[in-house]
């Protein structure tokens, strides 16, 4: 599918956003005053500017409040509850913290488990769809939780559980890469089943739909190499994992926690917008794309 810069945007410092709101939840760091208006500044500039720039990817941004309506049938909708009301705890249990030099645990809990709600429901607008078998399975919810979480925890300062937590990212991005690559076969897709032609015989497109270009096309059909899909998997996964581990593990200091994070962040942004180029949807069947 075309990568869109604002869903990847969106879905990555939202992720951290809320990842980092999830361990301020849980009272790590434990921490009051200018200290802790500074860390929730911040989770909450990832977490509200990536809701902000998903508006971007909509056609109609202005109607973007009925998405609130349809929370029976939509993981959108389910979405955009759970990040209102997970902000909306966080930011009393954050006045508790900054302003009264306390810690209300069971709405910090509460809060922090909806912010990971809110990453959880994220993921399953993406999994939902079978059209692209590629997202259609349990491996995207956890791999988008496991990058929410360990981003929080390198955000959060929880140097030990960040070494384990970006690891553990790590393995289960690979593993997404590797499963993924067989699910477009594994799912029995073709322009066959497609036409529930096949019964006749061998099924093939005559000659395209049109000669020119149109929104499926632009939207749907996004092709990459797959060398260049391998170099950009090496890079994410060194940028996000080795990296940030290599930095964690030598003596701390905020210069190379600073580049840890960095190092991390960018390695994410690469694999999400890997996450969408190679998501075959299989419209392409039709254009003799897949």
């Amino acid at each position: 599918m075309h990568p869109a810069p604002s869903v990847i945007f969106f879905s990555v410092f939202s992720g951290l956003g809320f990842g980092l709101l999830f361990w301020l939840g849980l009272g790590w760091p434990s921490s009051t005053g200018v200290v802790a208006f500074v860390f929730f500044a911040i989770a909450y500039l990832l977490a509200v500017g990536g809701l902000i720039a998903s508006t971007f990817h909509l056609g109609q941004p202005k109607r973007a409040l009925k998405a609130f309506s349809q929370w029976k049938t939509s993981w959108l909708s389910r979405e955009a509850i759970c990040a209102v009301a997970a902000l909306i705890l966080m930011a009393v249990y954050g006045a508790g913290a900054v302003f009264y030099n306390q810690h209300w645990r069971v709405i910090g809990v509460l809060g922090g488990l909806l912010s990971l709600g809110t990453v959880f429901t994220t993921s399953m607008i993406y999994a939902q769809i079978k059209a692209v078998p590629r997202w259609h399975m349990p491996l995207t919810p956890l791999n988008f939780l496991s990058l929410s979480v360990a981003g929080g925890a390198l955000l959060a300062g929880q140097v030990t559980w960040a070494l384990w937590l970006i690891a553990i990212a790590g393995g289960i991005q690979l593993a997404t890469w590797v499963i993924g690559d067989t699910r477009f076969a594994a799912s029995g897709t073709t322009l066959a089943s497609a036409t529930q032609l096949g019964g006749i015989g061998q099924v093939r497109a005559f000659e395209p739909p049109h000669t020119g270009t149109n929104f499926l096309l632009r939207e749907f059909v996004y092709v990459i190499g797959r060398k260049h899909a391998f170099k950009l998997r090496v890079i994410a996964l060194l940028l996000m994992c080795v990296v940030p581990v290599i930095l964690l593990l030598v003596p701390f200091s905020h210069m190379a926690g600073g580049l840890a994070v960095l190092a991390h962040v960018a390695g994410v942004l690469t694999a999400r917008w890997l996450f969408f180029a190679q998501a075959e949807h299989v419209v392409g069947l039709y254009y003799g794309k897949r």
